[in-house]
């Protein structure tokens, strides 16, 4: 059974994400104390899904974000559209000078290496994107003039404030309505909900939002810290991991009938740069897998998931087929990880070529 997506012949866009995107500040190999320069990228847990499946694989995509109308702004803008997202939906805050009201937000990110993982330290308190509440976005507009195949978002933006997680329930609404398939990643951060009610908070907030979702995205800690399913043995190496998520799943769908997909990727950390590396997919009562990367060598493990969600949105928006969509979000989230910043540097046939099972020899 496929998934009910609109022609792209019928809307503007093939997808169109919400969420903050942040300015990367990367010590490269070193470390974030001790840096005396960094280099800048764009990213956002939401958002790099818009940017990998428009530049890898060529759709038409939009970010519905929020910037401070000054320099920084403006360069994080500037990413985006060097990556070929659609800037339609940015919203300007008035710059007040020095942050005292609203701000762009930073996320200084280090690699990891070996036995040192990696380590993320934003900086995002009172940011344009956290401040955006509902009826800010005028979804009618959206979903109902433009049109949008598919709509994805997750529970980091929706942890940001009270607003946004009323935000975000506003636009899975509104995307339903205008039968527009939602993804959701529910992505739990506990530093993220901690000062706004903790995980009684969190699963209140992502379980009303996972009323409209049709694919939810996220391993066997995600949805038991953001929905209140629990399994045991849902720790280990990577075959219990699988069994955990097809057990947390097959009680997940019993309450959430509207579930048409739930996807993760299953990771054995080895080291920081070394992971077993693969994906499973459940759709129409049936679980379906990626082909193994065992130790996968790690450059930058920070959006790997997130290319892994825009691999599985192609799959079907491609092919509306399930193995398809695993075996594209498998590939494309492995590829992502060789290569530094949040966001994919794959092509659409480098992805087919791992598919396929192509390895590493010299391409001339």
């Amino acid at each position: 059974m496929s998934l009910p997506i609109k022609p792209a012949k019928s809307c503007a866009f093939d997808q169109i994400s919400l969420g903050e995107v942040m300015l990367r500040l990367d010590p490269g190999e070193g470390r974030i104390r001790t840096a005396r320069e960094f280099k800048v990228w764009e990213g956002g847990g939401e958002y790099n899904t818009s940017r990998g499946l428009r530049k890898c694989f060529g759709l038409k995509t939009a970010v519905v974000t929020a910037f401070v109308d000054n320099e920084v702004g403006h360069l994080v803008e500037d990413f985006i559209m060097q990556g070929g997202v659609a800037t339609d939906f940015i919203q300007w805050r008035e710059d007040d000078g020095i942050g005292r009201t609203v701000r762009n937000g930073l996320n200084f990110t280090e690699r990891g290496f070996g036995v040192r993982g990696a380590v993320g330290v934003p900086d995002r308190g009172n940011t344009a994107a956290s401040q955006l509440k509902p009826c800010d976005i005028d979804w009618e507009h959206i979903f109902g003039k433009l049109g949008a195949r598919w709509f994805h978002t997750g529970g980091i933006f929706a942890a940001l404030s009270e607003t946004t997680a009323a935000l975000t329930v506003e636009a899975v609404k509104a995307a339903k309505k205008h039968g527009t398939i939602v993804s959701y990643d529910l992505n739990y951060r506990p530093s993220l909900w901690k000062t706004i009610g903790g995980l009684k908070k969190a699963q209140e907030v992502n379980r009303e939002i996972a009323k409209y979702v049709d694919v939810m995205i996220g391993n066997e800690e995600d949805f038991t810290a953001s929905l209140g399913f629990a399994v045991k043995g849902a720790e280990g190496l990577a075959q219990i991991e699988t069994a955990a998520f097809k057990a947390m799943i097959e009680t997940a769908v019993q309450e959430f009938k509207n579930f048409k997909v739930a996807a993760t990727t299953l990771r054995h950390v080895i080291t920081a740069t070394k992971n077993d590396w693969s994906a499973i997919l459940w759709h129409d009562g049936k679980f379906h897998e990626s082909r193994q990367y065992p130790g996968l060598e790690i450059l930058d493990r920070v959006g790997g998931g997130d290319s892994f969600a825009s691999g599985v949105q192609f799959g079907f928006m491609e092919f509306n087929d399930a193995q398809k969509a695993v075996d594209y979000g498998a590939a494309h989230g492995a590829l992502a990880s060789t290569t530094p910043g949040d966001t994919s540097m794959a092509t659409r046939k480098e992805v087919e070529k791992q598919i396929k099972g192509g390895g590493a020899r010299v391409v001339r």
